[in-house]
């Protein structure tokens, strides 16, 4: 097992997320003896980070994460979790809501502990210290029932920096959803350029894009057997990370026992890319999403003749997402912050921004269609 450092610790570069278990059907109906064989094959191949959320299996995850790691020393392994934040309705229930995981968690205390999904729909609530969740957080840290405090984001930049202006000297962490696909398409470059920055260091979540890059179109796949004949697709999907200094803890969320047999195998060695094949893998990457998205280079110019006053290139961003993605929880989320006369359902379809868009976007076309996907994902 490859270990990283972190403030004296040895973590394991695989860290077991704890989102995707084995389920009997309904998605709270975990498969207790599945996932105990699989934690346990982890935690004998030296795996020794684990990760759970309030939310994950609908609150299940933390109470097995605590009936299964209870059978094991607590020194042995590192857990982490998270304040759900992305429930607004949680903001004034810090308190009770960290009593009650610690409970369902069995422990004493957290070694890493989260502000869960920084992002547009929470930051004006995540900064608003009337809730008082960074004091409480803070105290517990004091209190040593958080070893370590950090924050989980799927928010743009923008979000990302104003979080950080404001508890980024406390910050100790970062968890973003980082892969060779949304290295550029999600800005993760740019987002890992700023966390270190801040001296902060990145955790990875979704290195297979939810199991979008645990298989490619077979030509794909033929380029990169010529570079590495041994390696599986989804390892270069780790080896990628492997290569960004930045990164300490990679997290899988794996759901059987191969998924486990397979990151345990890759984590044997530190096999980072060469050049030549980072480029080749970015290269997939670009092909993957061209021809799939909109062409937008956020030049602005549509924005001045839009009558609404909407955000078109940020909308179009969006649009590339959910469309790419197939759906998902990041273009519904972002949309919540603004108010509906600013969603893609405001644009009436005068064509202004056509007219003047140099990629020849067909502008009010996506808007009706963006509009169409998101009743449809409500549905």
């Amino acid at each position: 097992m490859i270990y990283r450092e972190f403030q004296g610790l040895r973590l394991s570069a695989l860290g077991f997320g704890m989102m995707r278990l084995p389920v009997r059907g309904a998605y709270n109906d975990i498969d207790e003896a599945q996932a105990a064989a699989m934690l346990d094959y982890a935690m004998r191949s030296g795996v020794n980070y684990y990760d759970t959320a309030w939310g994950y299996h609908d609150g299940e995850s933390e109470r097995i994460a605590g009936k299964l790691l209870s059978q094991y020393p607590r020194g042995s392994y590192y857990l982490a979790s998270k304040f759900p934040g992305y429930d607004l309705s949680n903001m004034d229930k810090v308190e009770e809501i960290f009593e009650a995981q610690l409970q369902k968690c069995q422990t004493d205390y957290f070694d890493f502990y989260l502000f869960h999904n920084v992002c547009e729909m929470n930051i004006d609530d995540y900064v608003d210290e009337r809730h008082g969740i960074f004091a409480y957080l803070s105290e517990q840290k004091r209190r040593g029932r958080i070893r370590h405090l950090g924050f989980s984001a799927h928010g743009d930049l923008g979000v990302i920096h104003r979080f950080l202006e404001k508890y980024g000297k406390d910050m100790e962490f970062c968890q973003l959803q980082i892969n060779y696909l949304d290295w550029t398409f999600q800005n993760a470059k740019e987002k890992v350029e700023l966390l270190s920055a801040w001296n902060i260091p990145v955790w990875v979540m979704e290195p297979l894009r939810g199991g979008k890059l645990a298989s490619l179109a077979p030509a794909d796949e033929e380029k990169l057997k010529a570079l590495r004949p041994e390696e599986s697709i989804p390892a270069w999907a780790f080896r990628f990370l492997q290569g960004i200094p930045q990164v300490k803890v990679i997290l899988s969320g794996m759901s059987n026992m191969r998924q486990v047999e397979e990151n345990v195998a890759t984590f044997a060695e530190d096999k980072p890319l060469s050049d030549q094949e980072r480029g080749a893998l970015l290269s997939i990457a670009d092909g993957m999403v061209k021809g799939r998205v909109l062409p937008c280079t956020a030049c602005r110019y549509c924005t001045s003749h839009c009558p609404r006053g909407l955000d078109i290139p940020g909308l179009i961003k969006l649009y590339n997402e959910h469309s790419f993605t197939g759906g998902g929880f990041i273009a519904p989320m972002a949309l919540s912050a603004l108010p509906k006369d600013k969603w893609p359902s405001a644009c009436v379809g005068c064509r202004s921004c056509e007219k003047v868009c140099p990629q020849q976007i067909k502008i009010s076309e996506m808007m009706k269609d963006f509009t169409a996907r998101l009743q449809e994902s409500e549905e």
